[in-house]
Protein backbone atom coordinates (compact mmCIF):
# COMPACT_ATOMS: atom_id res chain seq x y z
CA UNK A 1 0.00 0.00 0.00
CA UNK A 2 1.37 3.46 -0.82
CA UNK A 3 2.36 5.79 2.02
CA UNK A 4 -0.27 8.09 3.51
CA UNK A 5 -0.71 11.40 1.68
CA UNK A 6 0.48 14.51 3.55
CA UNK A 7 -2.01 17.37 2.88
CA UNK A 8 0.48 20.20 3.60
CA UNK A 9 2.94 18.88 0.98
CA UNK A 10 2.94 20.78 -2.33
CA UNK A 11 2.17 18.49 -5.27
CA UNK A 12 2.74 19.75 -8.81
CA UNK A 13 0.76 18.14 -11.63
CA UNK A 14 1.25 19.11 -15.27
CA UNK A 15 -1.62 18.67 -17.73
CA UNK A 16 -1.93 19.63 -21.42
CA UNK A 17 -5.36 21.01 -22.25
CA UNK A 18 -7.21 22.95 -24.94
CA UNK A 19 -7.67 26.50 -23.69
CA UNK A 20 -11.12 27.66 -22.63
CA UNK A 21 -12.69 24.19 -22.74
CA UNK A 22 -13.67 21.87 -19.93
CA UNK A 23 -11.40 18.95 -20.78
CA UNK A 24 -12.03 15.27 -20.27
CA UNK A 25 -12.61 14.83 -16.55
CA UNK A 26 -11.62 11.17 -17.00
CA UNK A 27 -8.02 12.19 -17.76
CA UNK A 28 -7.82 14.33 -14.61
CA UNK A 29 -9.44 11.83 -12.24
CA UNK A 30 -6.51 9.40 -11.77
CA UNK A 31 -4.11 12.30 -11.21
CA UNK A 32 -6.05 14.40 -8.71
CA UNK A 33 -8.61 11.94 -7.34
CA UNK A 34 -6.16 10.41 -4.80
CA UNK A 35 -5.38 13.92 -3.52
CA UNK A 36 -8.99 14.40 -2.43
CA UNK A 37 -9.99 16.94 -5.07
CA UNK A 38 -12.99 16.93 -7.38
CA UNK A 39 -11.85 16.41 -10.99
CA UNK A 40 -14.99 18.15 -12.31
CA UNK A 41 -14.35 21.30 -10.26
CA UNK A 42 -10.65 21.38 -11.24
CA UNK A 43 -11.63 20.93 -14.92
CA UNK A 44 -13.93 23.97 -14.68
CA UNK A 45 -11.20 26.00 -12.93
CA UNK A 46 -8.71 25.10 -15.69
CA UNK A 47 -11.25 26.18 -18.35
CA UNK A 48 -11.68 29.51 -16.53
CA UNK A 49 -7.90 30.07 -16.21
CA UNK A 50 -7.21 29.25 -19.89
CA UNK A 51 -9.95 31.51 -21.32
CA UNK A 52 -7.28 33.78 -22.94
CA UNK A 53 -5.90 30.77 -24.83
CA UNK A 54 -9.22 29.69 -26.35
CA UNK A 55 -8.76 26.97 -28.97
CA UNK A 56 -4.99 26.57 -28.41
CA UNK A 57 -3.35 23.64 -26.65
CA UNK A 58 -1.48 24.89 -23.58
CA UNK A 59 0.25 23.22 -20.66
CA UNK A 60 -1.31 23.89 -17.26
CA UNK A 61 0.51 23.42 -13.99
CA UNK A 62 -1.56 22.57 -10.91
CA UNK A 63 0.09 23.31 -7.56
CA UNK A 64 -1.92 21.45 -4.93
CA UNK A 65 -1.52 22.15 -1.21
CA UNK A 66 -4.02 21.58 1.59
CA UNK A 67 -6.61 20.38 -0.96
CA UNK A 68 -6.45 23.75 -2.75
CA UNK A 69 -5.33 23.89 -6.39
CA UNK A 70 -3.51 26.91 -7.80
CA UNK A 71 -3.60 26.92 -11.61
CA UNK A 72 -0.88 28.50 -13.73
CA UNK A 73 -0.75 28.43 -17.54
CA UNK A 74 2.64 27.54 -19.07
CA UNK A 75 2.28 28.38 -22.79
CA UNK A 76 4.54 26.82 -25.40
CA UNK A 77 6.47 28.85 -27.95
CA UNK A 78 4.03 27.83 -30.70
CA UNK A 79 1.03 28.92 -28.61
CA UNK A 80 2.66 32.30 -27.92
CA UNK A 81 3.42 32.80 -31.64
CA UNK A 82 -0.12 31.88 -32.71
CA UNK A 83 -1.49 34.24 -30.05
CA UNK A 84 0.83 37.02 -31.31
CA UNK A 85 -0.61 36.52 -34.82
CA UNK A 86 -3.97 37.72 -33.39
CA UNK A 87 -5.96 35.28 -35.47
CA UNK A 88 -9.70 35.07 -34.90
CA UNK A 89 -10.90 32.37 -32.54
CA UNK A 90 -12.07 29.21 -34.23
CA UNK A 91 -13.79 26.03 -33.22
CA UNK A 92 -11.12 23.32 -33.19
CA UNK A 93 -13.73 20.61 -33.79
CA UNK A 94 -14.94 22.15 -37.06
CA UNK A 95 -11.81 23.75 -38.58
CA UNK A 96 -8.89 21.39 -39.24
CA UNK A 97 -5.36 21.81 -40.65
CA UNK A 98 -5.21 25.59 -40.24
CA UNK A 99 -2.39 27.45 -41.98
CA UNK A 100 -1.01 30.31 -39.87
CA UNK A 101 0.17 32.49 -42.74
CA UNK A 102 0.32 35.78 -40.85
CA UNK A 103 3.20 38.22 -40.54
CA UNK A 104 4.92 39.17 -37.27
CA UNK A 105 7.49 41.84 -36.49
CA UNK A 106 10.90 41.03 -35.03
CA UNK A 107 9.78 42.88 -31.88
CA UNK A 108 6.93 40.36 -31.46
CA UNK A 109 9.44 37.50 -31.74
CA UNK A 110 11.78 39.15 -29.21
CA UNK A 111 8.81 39.60 -26.82
CA UNK A 112 7.94 35.88 -27.15
CA UNK A 113 11.63 35.02 -26.61
CA UNK A 114 11.67 37.07 -23.38
CA UNK A 115 8.69 35.09 -22.09
CA UNK A 116 10.34 31.79 -23.07
CA UNK A 117 13.85 32.74 -21.85
CA UNK A 118 13.69 30.96 -18.45
CA UNK A 119 12.76 27.68 -20.18
CA UNK A 120 15.23 28.04 -23.05
CA UNK A 121 18.41 25.98 -23.29
CA UNK A 122 20.27 28.69 -25.22
CA UNK A 123 23.25 30.51 -23.67
CA UNK A 124 22.31 33.95 -24.95
CA UNK A 125 19.16 35.85 -25.85
CA UNK A 126 20.03 35.62 -29.57
CA UNK A 127 19.96 31.82 -29.25
CA UNK A 128 16.50 31.99 -27.69
CA UNK A 129 15.31 34.32 -30.50
CA UNK A 130 16.61 31.79 -33.03
CA UNK A 131 14.70 29.00 -31.21
CA UNK A 132 11.51 31.07 -31.47
CA UNK A 133 12.23 31.81 -35.16
CA UNK A 134 12.49 28.05 -35.76
CA UNK A 135 9.10 27.59 -34.12
CA UNK A 136 7.69 30.43 -36.25
CA UNK A 137 9.03 28.61 -39.31
CA UNK A 138 7.21 25.41 -38.36
CA UNK A 139 4.02 27.36 -37.54
CA UNK A 140 4.22 28.85 -41.04
CA UNK A 141 4.28 32.60 -40.45
CA UNK A 142 6.70 35.21 -41.79
CA UNK A 143 8.73 37.82 -39.90
CA UNK A 144 8.71 41.35 -41.39
CA UNK A 145 7.75 39.79 -44.74
CA UNK A 146 10.74 37.40 -44.76
CA UNK A 147 11.12 33.72 -44.01
CA UNK A 148 12.25 33.04 -40.42
CA UNK A 149 15.26 31.07 -41.69
CA UNK A 150 16.70 34.13 -43.48
CA UNK A 151 16.41 36.16 -40.27
CA UNK A 152 18.17 33.33 -38.39
CA UNK A 153 21.08 33.46 -40.84
CA UNK A 154 21.20 37.28 -40.54
CA UNK A 155 21.48 36.92 -36.75
CA UNK A 156 24.30 34.39 -37.26
CA UNK A 157 26.18 36.72 -39.63
CA UNK A 158 25.80 39.68 -37.26
CA UNK A 159 23.54 41.84 -39.47
CA UNK A 160 20.83 41.78 -36.77
CA UNK A 161 21.96 42.45 -33.20
CA UNK A 162 19.96 40.94 -30.34
CA UNK A 163 20.97 42.38 -26.95
CA UNK A 164 20.51 40.33 -23.80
Amino acid sequence: MPPKFDPSEVKIITVRVVGGEVGAVASLAPKIGPLGLSPKKIGEDIAKATQDWKGLRVTVQLSIQNRQAAISVVPSAAALIIKALKEPERDRKKVKNVKHSGNLTLDDIIHVAKVMRPRSMAKSMSGTVKEILGTANSVGCTIDGEAPTTIQSRIDSGEIEIDD
